[in-house]
């Protein structure tokens, strides 16, 4: 299924920005491409619409990979003649240092590795152990007022940890989160799809999905060579295993596996965005064509993939990271 034209934008949360329903991620992205690949992609993505990019320095935590995808991505973006209005930046803030590393020392260092002296909204990353999630709101709304961001969300959080930032937030009359990024796929749904953040959700939260192709293993790259992201749950051999089930269904609706996850992740209603990364021109061709079959089968897509939810009962709802579900070990 091909797209033409330009993709929809939704609202990131009732409080959050407007952006396209589709973005770019930077982790393992950039730095896999010649400048002149990059510099067309972005400009083919801009010119349908898709000028959300997440963006990180990746130098923390079990990121320590001192990275230079982020200062690829803002040479690849001035060689491509965008402006600075032309594009929304999405960046990070790591709590692996933190508060050793302070907010404000990582956007400042982040941002001048882009080029840039803002960014639209940021995303406080994950976490292990405990967390001052209200000195964390406390740092984050001061950045805000300072003016290097304007909205900003949180990645794998817990949905109890951010009940209580947003609690805070409005309570203080500080600048609360106004989505998650979380990992979500056609075989991790529990906590996107669990009652705790379901409450959130409900409460005007917006989420934008990630890790969508579970690192490739779902477009049909089943060994990848690259580091991939996280697997709570231990479930990603049973992921490789279901991946012919992922074939016959989006053979089934004539499309390709990519707009297949992809069109199943905009099924969720509070799906604002989905998060992804494309190496090459043809994977992001391949992506925008969900649109199409999101328009023309959305009804049928849950009922074909119920059996590839494959964290159902292994991972609890109101989990971030490792969590088993009771009885699971």
């Amino acid at each position: 299924m091909e797209f033409s034209g330009q993709v929809p934008r939704r609202r990131l949360g009732t409080q959050g920005p407007e952006v396209p329903v589709f973005g770019l991620g930077s982790w393992n992205t950039w730095d896999r491409m010649e400048t002149d690949d990059a510099v067309e992609l972005i400009r083919r993505a801009v010119g349908h619409g898709v000028n959300l990019f997440d963006v990180a320095h990746y130098n923390f935590g079990p990121h320590a990979e001192n990275a230079v995808t982020d200062v690829i991505f803002g040479k690849v973006v001035r060689e491509a003649g965008l402006s600075r209005d032309d594009y929304l930046l999405c960046g990070k803030l790591w709590l692996w240092d933190y508060p050793g590393s302070s907010f404000a020392d990582q956007i400042d260092v982040s941002l001048e590795r882009v080029g840039t002296d803002h960014a639209d909204f940021v995303v406080a990353g994950d976490f292990m152990g405990e967390l001052d999630v209200r000195q964390v709101v406390s740092d984050v709304s001061e950045l805000v007022r300072a003016g290097w961001f304007t909205a900003w969300g949180v990645n794998n959080w817990s949905a109890g940890d951010l009940r209580t930032a947003r609690e805070f937030a409005a309570a203080e009359g500080m600048t609360a989160p106004s989505f998650a990024q979380l990992k979500y796929s056609l075989a991790r749904r529990s906590v996107p799809e669990g009652e705790p953040y379901g409450e959130l959700f409900a409460g005007g939260l917006g989420l934008q999905a990630s890790d969508v192709f579970e690192g490739g293993i779902l477009v049909g790259n089943l060994r990848p060579q690259r580091k991939i992201g996280a697997d709570p749950g231990g479930i990603r051999e049973r992921i490789r295993e279901a991946y012919p089930l992922v074939e016959r269904a989006a053979e089934k609706f004539g499309a390709t596996p990519a707009q297949l996850a992809v069109a199943f992740c905009l099924t969720h209603p509070s799906v604002a965005n989905v998060l992804f990364g494309a190496s090459r021109l043809s994977q992001l061709e391949d992506n925008l064509g969900a649109l199409a079959l999101l328009e023309r089968h959305g009804d049928e897509l849950r009922r074909e993939v119920a059996d590839l939810w494959l964290d159902r009962d292994v991972v609890r709802p109101e989990a971030s990271w490792g969590t088993d579900a009771p009885g699971q070990g």
